[in-house]
């Protein structure tokens, strides 16, 4: 019996990973696979093969026909997925130094966290998957003579890399240059605290004209038993047995496609690839919910809806993370009277038949307080009246101001006194006359 694997080899057009293994062999049927580009390995193919007849057919044969690879001496290349000297620009004769000087420029052109183009973070992976093969001198060996597939067959399945940004801390620890070494991948990141949220309740005029309030807010500080640490005191910090400090856990699920990974966050230390005994004021969270009251501030010409946000007095960061912010969300109780749209407010007014036609003086009430208002001679029903600059404040421009807007109704009696139609009839007569008169 000979096993001999095969493993990480693909064909690009289909995205297929198979994984070739030969269980026993026949004399009489020999097949040579080529790997990568100078690379060969012959083996003896048998009944058994992962392959079976009619799946050769996805190959790239070298032969005549598919009729052809079936008769002894057929051939077909298996290509590998990427080459490592080409992603990192160097001669396949590369020393380390070579190596190690291509992986940090390229690195430093390609970190997510200085190019932001669309495909950068891609190929920063690539480039430092690439550097974690040739720099090690075992799995650069298998892959000069076997391509990705002698990383599979010794153990290393696809994409069974460290994290990109873990390799790239620790070739430029001490000298990072300007990065944010606190970027994605690294188990130091700090995490900013989220924001809170308030709702204020204001009346009409607590609204219109502004108003100082102070407010009992309950959020979450830094704690100052541990500073924050989430540590119990007097204790260190050690390497997470869950994920061995990465503060990542990969799972993977082996199918006839290849293997699927899935890389998530390490629960058992959050993501900082340390675990240690936790605070007992804080539970490990390094932060402890407390009540505060704050002074706020209300600008004039808030309205229902307007959010109010006060830096920093959110929830407190974690690992040194800023803190959030505070929004204060406002509600405003409506007036029964005076009714606001936009910067204006408006107000319907109600006056006689007899003081529309000849006109009167009436109060009004506005923000300011009740205010005369003149209605001229002759108002029409529905005639609106302008209030200049009684509205409401321009919100962070107090100084400039809506106006009230009057609308005037009309107001006809339904019964009239023997007397009152007696003079309404005698008004009707001369109108009559005047316009009979106007007429000739």
């Amino acid at each position: 019996m000979a096993i001999i694997p095969c493993g990480s080899t693909s064909v690009a057009q289909w995205g297929i990973r198979p994984q070739l293994i030969i269980r026993s062999y026949t004399p009489s049927r020999s097949i040579t696979c080529q790997y990568g580009l100078n690379n060969k390995m012959s083996f003896l193919a048998s009944p058994t093969c992962f392959f079976s007849r009619n799946s050769l057919h996805l190959l790239s044969y070298t032969g005549q026909s598919q009729t052809s690879s079936r008769r002894r001496g057929a051939r077909f290349i298996v290509r590998a997925d990427s080459d490592y000297y080409s992603v990192l620009g160097v001669s396949k004769n590369a020393s380390k130094s070579e190596i190690k000087s291509a992986y940090r420029k390229l690195a430093r052109s390609y970190h997510p966290d200085v190019n932001k183009e669309p495909g950068a973070e891609q190929k920063f992976k690539e480039i430092s998957n690439a550097y974690e093969v040739l720099s090690d001198d075992e799995k650069r060996s298998l892959y000069d003579k076997y391509g990705e597939a002698g990383l599979k067959g010794a153990g290393m399945g696809m994409g069974d890399f460290s994290n990109p940004f873990d390799i790239f801390e620790q070739l430029f620890e001490g000298m990072q240059g300007g990065f944010d070494m606190r970027g994605r991948g690294s188990r130091s990141r700090a995490v900013d605290g989220q924001d809170e949220y308030y709702n204020l309740v204001l009346n009409f005029k607590e609204a219109v004209f502004g108003v100082e309030k102070e407010i009992e807010i309950t959020r979450l500080e830094s704690c100052g038993t541990c500073n924050g640490s989430g540590a119990k005191p007097g204790t260190k910090p050690t390497t997470c047995s869950t994920c061995g400090g990465q503060g990542q856990v990969v799972s993977a699920a082996r199918t006839p496609l290849g293997v699927f990974q899935q890389v998530m966050t390490c629960s058992s230390c959050g993501g900082t690839g340390e675990s240690s005994t936790p605070c007992n004021a804080c539970s490990g969270d390094g932060r402890v919910r407390r009540t505060k009251r704050i002074s706020l501030k209300v600008p004039a010409g808030v309205d229902s809806g307007s959010r109010l946000r006060v830096r920093s007095e959110g929830n407190a960061g974690r690992r040194g993370g800023s803190p959030g912010d505070l929004f204060v969300v406002i509600e405003v109780i409506p007036d029964p009277v005076l009714k606001r749209d936009d910067t204006n407010i408006l107000y319907t007014c109600k006056v006689s038949y007899i003081d529309a036609i000849l006109g009167t003086t009436i109060k009004v009430p506005t923000v300011d307080g009740k205010v005369d208002l003149k209605i001229p001679s002759g108002t029409q029903p529905n005639t609106t009246l302008v209030m200049s600059k009684k509205g409401v404040p321009v919100l962070n421009k107090s100084n400039m101001r809506g106006d009230q807007l009057v609308r005037v109704q009309v107001e006809i009696p339904k019964r009239l006194s023997g007397e009152e139609r007696k003079l309404i009839e005698e008004l009707a007569d001369l109108s009559k006359g005047k316009t009979a008169s106007s007429r000739r």
